[in-house]
């Protein structure tokens, strides 16, 4: 009783649903021990097959791979289904088949009398037949396509990890999308890897069929004639034709399920279904239907021909193709443009000052073609993308940029686009709508076709190819993005790299009164009483233009309202801002590292460029001789740094940091310089490359 409780508690706890699986291949196993009678057999058969047929239309049905994950373990289970039947019906054979062909069940005997009109030399071609086309054609094809597939899988995977973190870092999707986007890719691959080894248990399937058939051949000669006394015809007659019954009975639902596999593993991803797909695709050009129809024809023309059969087909194909044209004709025919009433001409207005256009802080232009990719009414995705970089740039820099006004250029190419920054250019490029962009991140195995060409955000070789190149692309290591994305991505770089330059007073205001609401004293403390707005504004730019973020402007506004008493110098107040902000430098180049390994500078030459300063009083400039020797040693320094794969950043004394800051922006970009005094005295510095060398 209390055993019974105890399972009625678990059912319970676990559901029926959780239990389907484990109870299933249970039975499954206990079929192999268990004799069963031929009643059960016959409703096993039956599920069987209907099980087959089920697989069969959900994987018809289903419009990407990903939808039917579980076909692999569907696959184990219904080949040991189909083995765990040969072996109860084996059993039943061998013990019972001398007393008719009804022995094993119904279902055997109709496979074995009807299927093959109870003849079991027709039965043994039948079967050998079935076995071939299952064995050879289909679970060969769709194994190679499985390990192919598989292979591919894998090889794409870089690229299309690099897409959404491309995508991430562009705002064009929050940490969910690019989780999810990423756990579909690791399923991807273990679905195909596991369709790979799947298609084995098929083969190893067909194999055991004609293992099965020719074991219940010879074993029920044996049983028949040395234990129950028949005639060898008699006993050929009866265990054949059981055995024959019983093959086909489990070859035709492995034909079916081979097929299934088949079809999940050679079908191209699309929204539709593979019914959808061939309808859509073999039957949407009249052309071809026509010159069918017309082919048939003349061929059922010729004496001899069944003209019924090839006549009525023609007849048929042709009526299809009428059907096709005009339901073309009638999607194309647009109703007649109703007349416009040109209004009468007015009297120009006098000028006025909403005539003075004012120039935009952050442009976006484009050529007539691209115009689709910024148009609500054209379904255009790239107006969402441009606010998801806003809302990125806002979430990593820590203010609103200004908004990005978008409009068509017709002195642009058709392809063109390019982004401006108070008016001016500050980079252009071009796409090509309906195309992809298949960018080569230095490891890519081959070359492909298409126009050649350059990724206009970090310069990396690129080239436009068709978008039914995407999987050949990403098998090849290259990193796939479309037409929108392109142009996205270009925009937020270009943003972030401009950042000081899009913080004007207006935004600051706003950065400040959004401040104000949470530390209201903080602000009216500082500005106007201690510093002026234009010095704060000053000392944000400085940091925003060495990379740094200014998210924390509680920290910022603390040290500045400390300092202010004593220096009024934007320059000398950021190097104090910085200092305050050590922490947070660091981390954003070391993000965990406890040790810093950073590029240091030669005593000698520190104690030169001390000398230099001093010399030059409030002139903070370097002797050209020294100036081309530093900059030679920081590049072979920098050099180094990147062949070991460390960040390169330079670690000097605090006076001498902002000179080479400055300095070395222009012809270094990629050199960071920070100072001792913003390293957390929690961290750990090691040298592993130097800057050194005589004036």
């Amino acid at each position: 009783m209390n055993l019974l409780l105890a399972i009625q508690n678990l059912i319970k706890r676990a559901g029926l649903r959780s239990l389907a699986g484990p109870v299933l291949i249970v039975m499954i196993l206990a079929m192999m021990v268990l004799p069963l009678p031929p009643m059960l057999l016959d409703i096993l058969f039956t599920f069987n097959i209907a099980l087959a047929v089920i697989v069969l239309l959900v994987s018809m049905n289903t419009t990407k791979a990903l939808e039917f994950s579980v076909f692999p373990t569907v696959l184990l289970i219904t080949t040991l289904l189909r083995l765990s039947l040969n072996v109860a019906s084996t059993r039943v054979v061998l013990l019972q088949g001398h007393t008719g062909p009804a022995a094993a069940g119904k279902v055997i005997e109709s496979f074995g009398h009807f299927l093959v009109g109870g003849n079991y030399a027709v039965g043994i071609v039948v079967f050998a037949i079935l076995v071939v086309i299952n064995f050879v054609v289909i679970t060969k094809g769709a194994g190679r396509i499985a390990e192919v597939g598989a292979r591919f899988t894998l090889d794409a995977m870089p690229g299309k990890q690099m897409a959404i973190d491309a995508d991430l870092n562009a705002g064009l999707i929050g940490e969910d999308e690019a989780r999810r986007r990423r756990a579909n890719i690791a399923q991807e691959a273990d679905f195909y890897g596991s369709m790979d080894g799947a298609s084995k248990f098929v083969r190893g399937d067909a194999v055991a069929g004609i293992m099965i058939m020719l074991i219940n051949v010879f074993g029920g000669l044996i049983v028949g004639v040395v234990q129950h006394n028949m005639d060898i015809a008699a006993a050929a007659q009866n265990y054949t034709l059981l055995a024959i019954g019983d093959g086909l009975v489990a070859q035709i639902p492995a034909l079916v399920i081979s097929t299934a596999a088949g079809l999940v593993v050679s079908r191209v991803s699309t929204e539709e279904n593979i019914g959808q797909q061939m309808v859509g695709q073999l039957f949407n050009q009249p052309q071809v239907l026509m010159l069918t129809a017309g082919i048939i024809g003349m061929m059922g023309l010729i004496p001899g021909m069944p003209h019924f059969a090839f006549l009525l087909l023609a007849a048929g194909l042709g009526g299809l193709t009428y059907f096709i044209m005009q339901r073309a004709k009638q999607a194309a025919e647009k109703p007649e443009a109703e007349g416009i009433i040109a209004p009468a001409a007015m009297e120009a207005p006098e000028a006025s000052w909403e005539d003075v256009a004012q120039v935009d802080v952050l442009g976006l232009e484009v050529g007539y073609r691209l115009i689709a990719l910024v148009d609500k009414a054209q379904d255009g995705d790239l107006l969402r993308r441009i606010k998801g970089i806003r809302k990125k740039f806002t979430q990593d820099i820590g203010f609103l940029p200004p908004a990005i006004h978008i409009r068509d250029n017709l002195d642009l190419r058709p392809n063109a686009y390019r982004i401006t920054l108070k008016g001016a250019e500050i980079g252009a490029g071009e796409a090509f709508p309906n195309m992809l962009l298949a960018i080569n991140p230095g490891n890519a195995s081959g070359t492909l076709s298409g126009v050649q060409t350059r990724d206009p955000a970090f310069g990396l070789a690129a080239v436009w190819v068709e978008t039914t190149m995407r999987e050949q692309a990403q098998a090849m290591g290259y990193t796939v993005v479309d037409t929108s994305t392109v142009i996205a991505t270009h925009l937020s770089h270009l943003i972030h790299t401009h950042a000081a330059e899009l913080l004007g007073r207006q935004e600051l205001q706003q950065l400040l009164d959004h401040l104000a609401k949470f530390a209201p004293k903080l602000t009216e403390d500082l500005i106007p009483k201690l510093l002026p707005l234009s010095t704060v504004q000053k000392v944000l730019q400085n940091l925003l233009d060495e990379g740094m973020h200014i998210r924390d402007m509680r920290t910022i506004l603390e040290t500045l309202a400390e300092y202010a008493a004593q220096t009024q110098d934007a320059y000398q107040l950021t190097g104090l801002v910085r200092v305050a902000l050590g922490a947070a430098i660091v981390q954003q180049f070391y993000p965990s590292a406890q040790e810093l390994q950073v590029i240091g500078m030669d005593k000698e030459l520190e104690y030169v460029l001390m000398q230099a300063m001093q010399a030059g009083g409030g002139n903070q400039a370097i002797e050209p001789g020294l100036a081309d020797t530093l900059l030679r040693e920081a590049r072979s320094a920098a050099q180094a740094q990147e062949q070991l794969g460390l960040p390169t950043v330079l670690l000097v004394p605090g006076q001498l940091r902002d000179l080479l800051a400055r300095f070395l922006k222009r012809a270094l970009p990629q050199l960071k310089v920070i100072s001792h005094e913003e390293v957390p005295g929690f961290k750990a510095v090691r040298v592993t490359s130097m800057v050194g060398g005589r004036a």
